[in-house]
């Protein structure tokens, strides 16, 4: 699968001036929103370190952090299913970025369009989204 959008990437010295801007929690870590550049659909949260941060700007491919797998997580390396970076944003407070992006693919590791597929309908919480594609076969981010 290729990426639909050419990819934005960063200078060093606006990665510096990124990375001076957020502030990370105790553990190093700084909650990413990722949202689909033309629709606003918002696709997923995930973690960032400094590291996926200057990762994500300088490579143009969204990276996080494994909090589970304590390591970066570049997203799509094992689905396919890529974030390509249009544009990183830091709010007001710096503790928190809207990551921008065109979505190849699902960015549900459960193979949905987004990971926010479940509500309360009735008193139950239930799926609201199709399962777009099988992950077992197409492996998971």
């Amino acid at each position: 699968m290729t990426p639909v959008t050419t990819p934005v990437t960063y200078l060093p010295t606006d990665i510096d001036t990124a990375l001076a801007a957020i502030q990370f929690d105790a553990q190093g870590l700084v909650p990413a929103i990722a949202q689909q550049h033309d629709t606003g659909e918002i696709l997923m949260m995930a973690w960032m370190d400094r590291n996926a941060v200057a990762e994500t700007m300088r490579s143009g491919r969204a990276c996080y952090w494994s909090r589970s797998r304590q390591a970066p997580w570049r997203k799509g390396d094992t689905s396919g299913h890529i974030q390509t970076l249009v544009d990183l944003r830091i709010d007001c407070d710096g503790d928190t970025l809207l990551v921008l992006v065109d979505q190849t693919g699902v960015a549900c590791h459960t193979g949905r369009h987004n990971c926010f597929f479940r509500a309360i309908r009735n008193g139950n919480l239930d799926a609201i989204a199709p399962i777009v594609v099988d992950m077992t076969s197409s492996g998971k981010d």
